[in-house]
């Protein structure tokens, strides 16, 4: 596995910028206060980068090198540990790395310098937007990983948070867009709730282990870190259970999706039997870990994408999927609308067009 790199500052702080008041991940975070200018900054930069980029990454391409994929730590790269561990085995042909955050994963996609990413859902679309199309999404690996938590056994169901006070982290991000879509399709509105915002999943867990009768809203594997600290804590509702209840009377139900892979159309139209050993391999992976946890754990915490033990017991609630196809754009199509509908930036502005779905043997 490669060294992570680093990249320019101009490319790094401008790009980012736009991520950061538009990428909603599970541990939310502030936008900039002018996210606008930002966003058209980025949308230059892109440009400029693409250009620079453009005949080198050609030359790479007629090389033949192999495929090029960044993931970042966390759930949304559990499921490719064991696809991992065949590439530095030498059994499958794949060059990968695993960072930290998102920054460090978008402009080595932009830049032409990785081929497939691993990323939050909507900054699949984020992406999609300020690249001009320039990407696909060719699967879902993760669907949602938040879960209502408490101390507890009072809350079955998103119904009984009436009343309730709900702690939690993300306001402005995924979390609070999935939370309000949920408590307004079970009949719930503002003045029903107490919601009480913080800036890290540590401080919501702590304001919840104060007040018994609240409940806090959590992700994985933030949880299973959180119950081995706190034996009395209690899963009391899987919010991608609740989606799917909530989903039931759409004529094509979406899906709480977390996470994706997303790649560049350009290497995606030169190499699509790549792509598609790519996503057999995913999906070959997502089994395998699924199957044998003892054995992924060990891989996930030596890749340092979560400690080993965390991982033992996050894997059974981490989602962990291969959906690929007309499945994946049901899934992740309808999901994006209501992150929309909560907030346009969320994906980036306006919602991808069909060619952003990765579906082959059809015309996009």
């Amino acid at each position: 596995m490669k060294q992570e790199r680093r990249f320019g500052r101009l490319f790094g702080s401008v790009f980012m910028a736009m991520v950061l008041s538009l990428v909603l991940t599970a541990c939310g975070g502030k936008a900039p206060k002018d996210s606008s200018e930002a966003a058209s900054k980025a949308s230059a930069s892109i440009a400029t980068q693409t250009e620079q980029s453009k005949e080198e990454a050609s030359a790479k391409a007629a090389q033949g090198e192999t495929l090029r994929l960044a993931a970042l730590k966390g759930p949304t790269s559990m499921g490719l540990a064991d696809l991992f561990a065949k590439a530095d085995a030498g059994t499958e042909k794949l060059n990968y790395r695993v960072a930290g955050s998102p920054d460090e994963v978008v402009p080595l996609l932009v830049k032409k310098e990785i081929d497939v990413a691993a990323v939050p859902s909507n900054l699949a679309a984020v992406l999609y937007a300020r690249t001009k199309g320039q990407v696909q999404v060719i699967n879902i690996n993760t669907l949602g990983v938040l879960y209502l938590v408490e101390r507890g056994d009072s809350v079955k169901s998103i119904a009984d948070l009436k009343g309730k006070t709900i702690v939690a982290s993300g306001k402005g991000a995924t979390p609070e867009y999935v939370l309000r879509y949920l408590l307004q399709a079970n009949g719930l509105s503002d003045g029903d709730v107490t919601i009480e915002w913080k800036s890290e999943h540590a401080e919501a867990l702590a304001a919840m282990t104060k007040n018994p009768k609240a409940v806090a809203l959590l992700p994985e594997p933030f949880v299973t870190s959180a119950e081995a600290k706190t034996p009395d804590l209690h899963r009391a509702v899987d919010l991608t259970a609740a989606w799917d209840a909530a989903q039931k009377k759409e004529k094509t139900p979406s899906a709480l999706v977390m996470g994706v892979l997303v790649a560049r159309k350009e290497f995606v139209a030169a190499h699509p039997e790549e792509i598609q050993h790519l996503l057999e391999a995913a999906q070959a992976s997502v089994a395998t870990v699924k199957a044998n946890p003892d054995k992924a754990a060990a891989i996930i915490g030596r890749l340092g994408i979560v400690p080993a033990p965390v991982a033992k017991k996050a894997i059974p609630h981490a989602n962990l999927v291969c959906v690929t196809g007309k499945e994946m754009q049901e899934k992740l199509e309808g999901y994006l609308q209501v992150l929309f509908k909560q907030n346009p930036k969320a994906v980036g502005g306006a919602l991808p067009q069909a060619d952003f779905y990765y579906l082959p043997g059809s015309e996009q």
